[in-house]
């Protein structure tokens, strides 16, 4: 099943003779067994099968199944937010104590999670330019760093990782490199194909397409040799005093010992699972996944070069724009296209972008992104309004940006509605 598009439609479930053609909903919280030595095998990590939907659910596990397959990963799992997949992905693996290195340039919700909370949980950050050199990479690493962070396309600067680059310096320092790849999906870009180890989505955007399932995944590379740095992992190459002492790196290898942590761990624990509905609604937007994003792609482009030429556009930033910082980056790894999502600048700043997208008639004002229907929103004074202005600046994120998620409307319409609210932002 090598082409990504059969990958969407078919991968993860395979129904057998006279059972369900869609991925069934099992919409129940537990499961029987006939012996409590049946279940308590479960319990000992000796079988596989199903106890108590917290931590796995058939219908969520199809589905992830069908991401790893996606991202070419070996392992994978559903979360209740995107939020919960980083955390998750990062808490796996790190102690009070420890430290991480992060691009500057992520989400802003993320990058609080990072140098906030994770903080008072004694997880301690720096963060760098998506741009640094080589050099200033290793500078960022300490003896305690255990993992690097990135985002493929950041939302909403829309700056490129050079993700070669950030692997490369991972695994100098012998760390994982934990990539977001919500934006480009992929069907435009597979991190765990340029080095990345861990790939992380909110599953919610694209991946979902309609706005209607909040969710998040985590899929493992299965290539990251824990044990070969089981003084930095020994939460993976240690007894688990608290699952009957398995040790996950050494029972699951490479291939599954990440995930089954996260799942037999921060799962049981903390509990922030997909519901099976969510995850039924998530399969659903997968199927369509290659023909959306080309569409997506495709207005996004055609805004992007509209506001381009426009007199009261200061800047635009869309990688596979001509001309754009990162567009060289851009071809590299994602030759067919990136996302719709176009971040711009107006001329007038900050009271610019609100007369802006208060005139906007198509376009919605809302805190989403990457929706079939098209909607935009300011992000200093909404997703990254916890940041100060030199937090901002670093992010590359001035205060008057607008992003602008074009949908799969007609691209003339979009592009119209837009050419509008700029001629109000002109005579205001």
């Amino acid at each position: 099943m090598s082409s990504i598009d059969t990958r969407c439609v078919q991968a993860g479930y395979t129904p057998g003779n006279g059972e369900p053609r869609q991925i069934p909903i099992v919409q129940s919280t537990t499961f029987k067994y006939a012996t409590s030595e049946d279940m308590g095998k479960l319990f000992d990590l000796e079988a596989s099968g199903y106890f108590y939907t917290r931590l796995q659910n058939p219908t969520n596990d199809y589905v992830a199944a069908k991401l790893a397959a996606l991202e070419g990963g070996t392992a994978a799992m559903l979360t209740s937010s995107g939020q919960a997949a980083n955390f998750f992905a990062i808490f796996n693996i790190c102690n009070a104590g420890d430290h991480i290195v992060a691009s500057s340039s992520i989400y802003g919700g993320t990058f609080n999670l990072i140098s906030v909370t994770l903080a008072k949980m004694g997880i301690q950050s720096t963060f760098v330019s998506p741009d640094a050199t080589p050099e200033e990479l290793d500078a960022a690493f300490q003896p305690n760093t255990r993992a690097l962070f990135g985002e493929t396309i950041a939302n909403p600067a829309l700056t490129v990782l050079d993700i070669e680059k950030f692997a490369a310096a991972a695994h100098r320092h012998g760390v994982p490199l934990i990539i977001d790849n919500t934006f480009p999906t992929p069907v435009n870009c597979r991190p765990i194909e340029w080095g990345a180890d861990i790939v992380t989505h909110s599953t919610t955007k694209y991946m979902d397409g309609h706005g209607v399932a909040v969710g998040g995944a985590i899929i493992d590379a299965g290539k990251f040799d824990w044990l070969a740095h089981a003084d930095k992992y020994p939460g993976l190459c240690t007894p688990d005093e608290s699952y009957h002492g398995i040790t996950y790196a050494e029972k699951f290898g490479k291939e599954g010992a990440f995930i089954t942590k996260c799942t037999s761990q921060l799962m049981r624990d903390l509990g922030c699972i997909q519901s099976p509905q969510h995850a039924f609604y998530l399969n659903l937007g997968l199927e369509s996944l290659h023909v959306r994003m080309p569409k997506h792609c495709e207005n996004g482009l055609a805004v992007a070069e509209f506001l381009a030429a426009h007199p009261a556009v200061k800047a635009v930033s869309f990688p596979h724009l001509k001309g754009d910082k990162y567009y060289d980056l851009a071809m590299k790894y994602m030759p067919q296209g990136g996302c719709g999502v176009v971040s711009f600048e107006l001329k007038g700043g900050r009271a610019a972008a609100e007369t802006f997208m208060k005139h906007l008639k198509l376009a919605a004002i809302e805190t989403h992104v990457a929706d079939a229907r098209t909607c935009c929103l300011n992000p200093a004074t909404s997703t990254h309004r916890q940041m100060s202005e030199e937090q901002l600046a670093a992010a590359g994120i001035p205060a008057g940006l607008v992003r602008v998620s074009c949908g799969l409307e007609g691209a003339e319409d979009l592009i119209a509605d837009i050419a509008q609210a700029l001629e109000a932002v002109k005579q205001a």
